[in-house]
């Protein structure tokens, strides 16, 4: 059993998903440096929401699934986390296109849920907290960053956004139980949540709210 365990760490370590964290930190870091750019903030402060934005929500989940911190151990994550703050902070806004924030976190949310969902099954946990993790992997960055910026949470517009995580999250775990490849599986699976949290962004797509 340990040995296997081992066995499915290093197949995900040397797989491309690890890009897909990058991919992923560095989005959502993008969205972070915008919060700052949109409050006026310092240099500091754009670097500051970048990291949290970043690798706040794959914390919580290396915290959760009981593996080592990424960014403790790599200097990766950090420094484009950094980076994206530079490039925010050096480019004219009228460079970013209209709402940048939603599409860079929208694009940012369906990667991190992928890749939560895919970490978390590489170590050990069962489906559904699995893709749970995905949801939190996902979305607790622009939770933090909003807290932060003192901004309505993103969680709680009524636009689809933790669907959108769910999604993605859900239709990784779900294909490859049904014995897809790593890889075709989450691209599916990101292509899917992201359509969807844009269309909710384009569109106000929403749930039926409760009502009494």
């Amino acid at each position: 059993m340990i040995s296997d365990h081992f066995i499915a760490i290093q197949q995900f370590s040397m797989s491309a998903l690890p890009r897909l964290d990058i991919v992923a930190t560095g989005v959502f870091a993008i969205s972070g440096a915008l919060q700052a750019a949109r409050a006026k903030q310092n240099l500091v402060t754009f670097a500051f929401f970048a990291a949290i934005t970043g690798v706040g929500g794959g914390t919580v989940r290396d915290l959760l699934i009981g593996a080592p911190v990424f960014w403790m151990h790599s200097t990766t994550p950090l420094a484009v986390c950094l980076l994206m703050g530079l490039l925010v902070w050096f480019t004219p806004a009228r460079v970013w296109p209209h709402h940048p924030i939603d599409w860079f976190d929208g694009m940012g949310l369906a990667a991190y849920a992928v890749y939560g969902a895919a970490k978390a099954q590489a170590y050990g946990i069962p489906w559904l907290p699995a893709a749970i993790m995905g949801v939190v992997t996902a979305c607790m960055g622009g939770i933090f960053r909003d807290v932060l910026a003192n901004v309505p949470s993103i969680v709680i517009r009524p636009e689809l956004y933790v669907t959108a995580a769910a999604l993605s999250s859900g239709s990784y775990v779900l294909l490859t139980a049904c014995g897809l490849p790593m890889i075709p599986a989450a691209s599916i699976a990101f292509a899917a949540g992201f359509l969807l949290r844009g269309a909710a962004i384009r569109h106000g797509l929403n749930l039926p709210a409760y009502r009494r």
